[in-house]
C-alpha cells in the first residue's frame, strides 16, 4: 500500500512543492512491470542500486499484472512523490505516461523491455547501471508526447504489419529472443499482410497514397531501430513516415536498410511533419502505440508540446 508523502522538516519545502530548475529530485517511488522482459529478474537489483546511487525510495512495487501498472503509477503520483521511476518496456511506459501530464512529478524510466525505443529516444542507456546513473545524476527536462485521439504516447505508433505482430507475437518468443524474435515473427506476418490506402490531412492539404506501413514518430526510434533523422522528442512537431507503394519486398528492404544505416535507407519512405493530422486508411486498420494495439483508423494525430518532465542524461 502506498503511503501519502509529506515533506520532512529538514527537507526544503520549495523542492517538495515545485522544482522549476533542472535538478532531479532525490525522493522517488519505483514501479516495475514484473511481466516485462527483464522486470522480474532485475527488480531487487534495481532497488539496491538506486539506493546506492543516493535515491531515497519512498516505496518500491513490482506489479505482476500489467493491467494494474497504470493504476499503481497513478496512486504513486497522488501520494505527492516528486519523481516516479517506471521500469518496463515501451508499452508499459506509454501506458502510464498519461498520468504524468499536468502533474508536478518527474517521469523517470528503467528500460526493461525488448526494443526499449523510448529509452533510446531519451538518450537513456539500456543497461541498468547507466539508466540509474541518469536518474541519480541527470536533469529534468520537458519533453513532447505524441497523441492518437486522446491517448498520449512517448515514442512511436504505427499501422500496417506492426499491429499484427504486436497482437500475435508469442510472449515466450519475445521474452527469450528479444528483437530477433520480433524479426522472425514479422517475416511470418508479412505473408498475410496487404497494402492499404493512406489518406493524410494536415488541415491545408490532403495526401492520398498507397503504403505498406505508417510510423507516427515522436522520436527517431521504433522497434529498436533508428527510422528517422527528423523526429525529436522536444521539437514541438510529430513526424509521419510512410513506406510508399504496394511492394512487401520494399517494406522488408526498408527495415533492412534502416537497420544497417545504408545510404539509400530513405528511398522507399515519405515523411510529413507538423503539429496535427487527420489520418485515415482504406480499409480501416488497427494502430499499435509503442507496441500495444490500442487504437484504429480514422484517428487524429497530434503533438502535445512539453507535456511532461522526464529524467534525461
Amino acid at each position: 500500500m502506498l503511503k501519502k508523502f509529506h515533506c520532512a522538516s529538514n527537507y526544503p519545502r520549495r523542492r517538495c512543492v515545485t522544482m522549476k530548475n533542472d535538478i532531479l529530485p532525490r525522493d522517488a517511488i519505483l514501479v516495475v512491470n514484473a511481466a516485462s522482459r527483464k522486470g522480474e529478474e532485475q527488480f531487487k537489483e534495481a532497488k539496491a542500486k538506486l539506493v546506492e546511487a543516493g535515491i531515497n525510495l519512498l516505496d518500491a512495487i513490482d506489479v505482476e499484472n500489467p493491467e494494474e501498472i497504470r493504476a499503481t503509477v497513478r496512486q504513486a503520483i497522488q501520494t505527492g512523490a516528486p519523481m516516479v521511476i517506471v521500469g518496463g518496456g515501451d508499452g508499459s511506459l506509454s501506458g502510464v505516461v498519461d498520468e504524468f501530464v499536468g502533474k508536478d512529478c518527474v517521469f523517470a524510466i528503467l528500460p526493461l523491455g525488448t526494443a526499449n525505443s523510448s529509452a533510446r529516444t531519451l538518450g537513456v542507456p539500456l543497461d541498468l547501471e547507466g539508466a540509474i546513473d541518469v536518474i541519480a545524476n541527470g536533469r529534468r527536462k520537458p519533453i513532447d508526447l505524441g497523441m492518437i485521439d486522446e491517448d498520449y504516447f512517448v515514442n512511436a505508433a504505427s499501422l500496417g504489419v506492426s499491429p499484427i505482430i504486436g497482437e500475435t507475437v508469442p510472449d515466450k518468443l519475445k521474452r527469450y529472443l528479444g528483437r530477433f524474435g520480433y524479426l522472425l515473427w514479422a517475416m511470418k506476418c508479412l505473408f498475410h499482410f496487404q497494402p492499404f490506402r493512406l489518406i493524410l490531412n494536415d488541415g491545408a492539404t490532403e495526401h492520398s497514397l498507397w503504403s505498406t506501413e505508417v510510423r507516427i514518430l515522436n522520436g527517431p526510434y521504433h522497434g529498436g531501430l533508428e527510422l528517422s533523422d527528423n523526429a525529436e522528442i522536444d521539437s514541438g512537431e510529430i513526424v509521419i513516415q510512410a513506406v510508399v507503394g504496394k511492394s512487401k519486398l520494399k517494406l522488408g528492404w526498408d527495415w533492412y536498410a534502416k537497420a544497417f544505416k545504408l545510404r539509400d535507407r530513405d528511398a522507399n519512405t515519405r515523411e510529413f511533419t507538423g503539429t496535427s493530422f487527420h489520418l485515415a486508411t482504406k480499409p480501416k486498420l488497427k494502430i499499435s502505440i509503442d507496441g500495444e494495439v490500442l487504437a484504429s483508423t480514422p484517428a487524429q494525430v497530434r503533438i502535445a508540446k512539453k507535456a511532461v518532465e522526464a529524467a534525461c542524461p
